[in-house]
């Protein structure tokens, strides 16, 4: 079953045509927290991510988002960036998902806001 989700989809992990491509010409340059691997061709004009389970670019950190777009030329696990104490870890987006930001009084949200500065018009 596997094997027919990569044939014909993308979203779960790399496809058939991927997979060749990477083991033809990408080389491994390593792997994030989340088990995602990144690969550059031989002559590092190409870089790639696979995705280890859904491909969703937002689950890239930043430092690898970086390096994936030639931002800058060493990978994090040969020049790691500094990071500030006030950084928090990377999050990927929620948007869409159960978990996602609900402002309060939005209609998503289990107990609706109670307002005390609005008073509905009741017709009589």
């Amino acid at each position: 079953m596997d094997f027919l989700k990569r044939l014909v989809t993308w979203w779960n992990g790399q496809t058939l045509g991927t997979q060749l491509y990477t083991s033809r010409k990408g080389v491994k340059v390593g792997e994030d927290g989340q088990g995602n691997v990144y690969y550059e061709t031989r002559d590092g004009k190409r870089r790639w991510v696979i995705y280890k389970g859904e491909a969703e670019a937002s689950r890239v950190s930043p430092d690898w988002h970086g390096w994936l777009h030639h931002t800058w030329d060493e990978p994090p696990t040969k020049a790691p960036l500094k990071h500030k104490v006030w950084e928090k870890p990377h999050q990927e987006n929620l948007t869409g998902t159960a978990a996602a930001y609900a402002p309060l009084g939005s209609i998503r949200r289990p107990e609706p806001a109670v307002r005390r500065d609005y008073e509905a018009w009741q017709p009589e």
